[in-house]
């Protein structure tokens, strides 16, 4: 949700009357990949919102540890800490105290909600806030030859069932690099990679905590293959990824923003309904504003920022949609749903108020919106098509309570697949509604 600066501020001036105290005001863990760059980033420009003064960052005791200090309106020192060992690292201090505001580069898994479940539900719309999108980029060596891998050769590689480039197209050992257990980027990349298929990481793989120092070493290193945030690309090159009928893709940000890219992600903070922090709650609310949007895109994420975007129109499309590509713009968002259910998840519904946001600033809200639905395959390609259509329907119903008149709603079915359709994750990422504008 997006808030006004007057209407954040009033939300924010509360706090700087809270009682200083040699402890922290506010504690994070988790995510190397927020808690590297974003993390800090959003917390000093929230300490800069509300008019502290003597902005510092210092290191913590252990490497990817910082402490942020300031002085408040009274001249009373503030002091933030954040630690970034992992995204499963933040929920363990959830649990035992020791975080006010859990960062994640995953969601939250069933036996972390059920262990925090003291805390209230970690799967409500009020905890569980996706701060940014991320895309998991698999990387090389700059003079590497290869330019696009499947996501099923990718398993084939990292469980070292492949071990020499020269199948690919290349020369000489693969030389494997993978994020350390606790991080979040490793958990994405394992669910959506090795675990659909059985497989594990190969115990030669270099394990590494540090998303910079993973990247620096994969663009030494002419024979190496590794996976890391996309902010953290640096000197390395991006490979294009497919999954299964998908086109290959490279992590591009509109791509990204929609979340067709196969290995794209969501970036969360996780806000324990039954533990009030003000400052937790401040921050959640800074980061979703515009202002703290636009501090996720410095960071090299994508912000949630709905804009227009163009596409060009090609011979693979179905005739309705490259129509539909020539006459008007896709907006940078997918409405996805809840997994095994028609109801619009946590993001969506957030979602939701942006594009209402979006058109109301660029006078659209009259029959210039159309809606289209796709699915994952079905026996029955009619079935496939009322479902997809079906699901933009009850997008359309969302809209239309918030006086949003539709100009078209269109189910295509299951064309046009962004990931295969023979694993659970690759279905569901299949179900989606797109939004145009004329």
């Amino acid at each position: 949700m997006q808030f006004p600066a007057f209407a954040l501020a009033l939300l924010l001036a509360p706090l700087l009357a809270l009682p200083a105290s040699a402890a922290p005001v506010l504690r994070i863990q988790g995510s190397n990949t927020i808690g590297a760059e974003l993390g800090p980033a959003l917390v000093r420009a929230l300490l800069q919102q509300q008019g502290a003064t003597n902005i510092s960052t210092r290191p913590g005791t252990l490497a990817n540890e910082v402490h942020i200090n300031g002085d408040d309106a009274r001249g009373q020192p503030l002091d933030v800490d954040l630690a970034a060992h992992g995204s499963s690292t933040g929920f363990a201090a959830l649990k035992i105290g020791d975080a006010d505001l859990a960062a994640s580069s995953r969601p939250i898994n069933e036996r972390e909600v059920k262990n925090l479940q003291s805390l209230g539900d970690l799967k409500s719309s009020e905890a569980e806030q996706v701060i940014a999108i991320d895309g998991v980029a698999v990387i090389v060596h700059p003079d590497n030859p290869i330019r696009q891998l499947s996501t099923a050769q990718l398993a084939q590689l990292f469980s070292g069932e492949l071990t020499s480039w020269d199948s690919l197209g290349g020369k000489g050992p693969v030389h494997l690099y993978a994020r350390d257990d606790q991080s979040g980027t490793w958990e994405t990349f394992r669910e959506l990679v090795l675990a659909p298929r059985g497989k594990a990481l190969w115990a030669s793989a270099r394990r590494l905590e540090s998303s910079e120092q993973l990247s620096d070493e994969v663009s030494h290193d002419p024979q190496a293959i590794g996976f890391i945030g996309l902010p953290y690309v640096r000197q390395a090159r991006a490979l294009a990824i497919a999954d299964g009928a998908g086109q290959p893709m490279l992590p591009t940000r509109s791509l990204i923003a929609t979340e067709d890219y196969p290995l794209s992600r969501r970036l969360f903070f996780y806000l324990p309904p039954e533990r009030s922090n003000p400052w937790a709650q401040a921050l959640v609310r800074f980061t979703q504003s515009e202002q703290g949007q636009a501090i996720v895109a410095q960071a090299g994420f994508i912000a949630q920022t709905v804009q227009a975007i163009d596409v060009a129109a090609t011979p693979r499309m179905p005739a309705t949609y490259r129509d539909l590509a020539r006459q008007a713009q896709r907006l940078s968002v997918n409405f996805r749903f809840a997994e095994g259910s028609a109801t619009l998840d946590n993001k969506a519904r957030a979602d939701l108020q942006r594009v209402i946001g979006y058109l109301a600033r660029h006078n659209k809200l009259k029959s210039q919106v159309t809606l289209v639905g796709f699915g994952d395959e079905k026996d029955d390609p009619e079935r496939a098509r009322l479902l997809s259509r079906l699901r933009a329907m009850a997008v359309r119903r969302e809209l239309v309570r918030q006086g949003v008149v539709l100009r078209d709603v269109q189910g295509l079915g299951s064309e046009m697949p962004v990931a295969g359709n023979d694993l659970d994750e690759g279905r569901i990422k299949n179900r989606r509604v797109e939004v145009w504008v004329y």
